[in-house]
């Protein structure tokens, strides 16, 4: 343990553990899945980010090492860890530098963003040199003054090669091509047993894969095309679990989006006009089913019934609101007689 510390001096790291954990040290050969709660502070206490917190949820870190991640101090940290340990390292600016375009990503995560969202197609020296905000004060503040950093870190989980599943992340292109078709069913298979949030993560995930490798492709080449039309019934399945978990704002941006390419798609135009009908947008719901039922006649009774739905619950509404305006008045009228008998006895 000394001669590790020593080590790590060197390298301007200094290590303080807080809990020793337990058994023996892992050997982490490249391929080894490490997963781990984290804490990143300024040196003066203020933290930056907290797995146990972030997003509004506590999702630690996994980590697959040797896969070339941003922020490489990370591994050297973790690999001289025993699991359930807890320690604090500082570490000196140089292994800090990437840290801002990191928690970004870490940060879009987990509001189920893209990673990518809002960096710039260059690479991570170009872009530490930018001036582009990251859409985070704190974040921009540390790339003008980069600076040492204590990552407090807790130790989980250790799983060799060969005993889990890669996360999409750490897939090469090939692998995600693959798995497409394959996370496509158990989404399929989840939404059949009506567990629909964890059908929509599948979906998520699928598309994730098939819009990283899009990014690679020119927009409009062969390539694109192709991977565009694989989206397309993935985005259309992950809307209809976002509609049934209400998310209805979601499913019109989603389906607009789509409808901006392909502009005969009765699907989208369907689950638009549900969505756009479960917040009141009477007139944008009736143009949409409209275009369902000039593409698809036979769909002219699914699109009835929906708008008899919409109806119904606009004349209810009405009624409710009549009746709350009714009493509102009445409450009024009954307040002025007995304030005039008041003043007049």
């Amino acid at each position: 343990m000394e001669e590790q510390a020593r080590k790590l001096l060197e390298e301007g790291i200094s290590k303080k553990v807080v809990s020793p954990g337990k058994g023996q040290l892992s050997a982490f050969p490249d391929g080894t899945k490490v997963v781990f709660h984290y804490r990143s502070s300024l040196c003066d206490g203020t933290v930056l980010d907290d797995s146990r917190n972030m997003g509004g949820c506590s999702k630690p870190m996994e980590l697959i090492l040797g896969k070339k991640f941003k922020l490489a101090v990370w591994e050297k940290l973790v690999s001289g860890m025993r699991q359930e340990e807890i320690a604090d390292f500082t570490c000196d600016t140089k292994h800090t530098a990437l840290y801002p375009l990191v928690s970004q990503s870490l940060r879009n995560i987990s509001l189920g963003k893209d990673p990518l969202e809002g960096q710039r197609h260059c690479c991570g020296i170009a872009q530490i040199h930018s001036h582009h905000s990251l859409g985070h004060q704190d974040l921009d503040q540390l790339q003008a003054n980069p600076q040492p950093l204590v990552f407090t870190i807790e130790l989980l989980e250790v799983l060799v090669p060969g005993s889990y599943r890669l996360d999409i992340w750490a897939m090469t292109d090939e692998e995600k091509l693959e798995a497409v078709p394959q996370i496509h069913e158990e989404g399929n298979a989840l939404y059949k047993e009506g567990q629909i949030k964890q059908a929509a993560e599948k979906y998520h995930n699928a598309i994730a894969c098939l819009k990283n490798l899009q990014m690679k492709e020119r927009p409009g080449d062969e390539t694109w095309i192709k991977l565009d039309n694989m989206t397309t019934p993935l985005l259309l399945n992950y809307c209809q679990c976002q509609l049934l978990q209400g998310q209805y704002y979601e499913v019109i941006e989603h389906c607009s989006s789509l409808l901006c390419k392909y502009e005969d798609n009765v699907k989208a135009y369907f689950k638009r006009g549900k969505a756009h009908a479960a917040v009141w947008n009477e007139v944008e719901a009736r143009a949409d089913f409209a275009k369902v039922v000039e593409l698809d006649p036979t769909l002219g009774p699914s699109a009835t019934k929906e708008l008899g739905a919409m109806d119904k619950r606009i004349r209810a509404k009405e009624k409710e609101d009549k009746g709350r305006y009714k009493s509102l008045f009445s409450y009024d009228s009954s307040s002025h007689t007995t304030a005039a008998m008041a003043t007049t006895g």
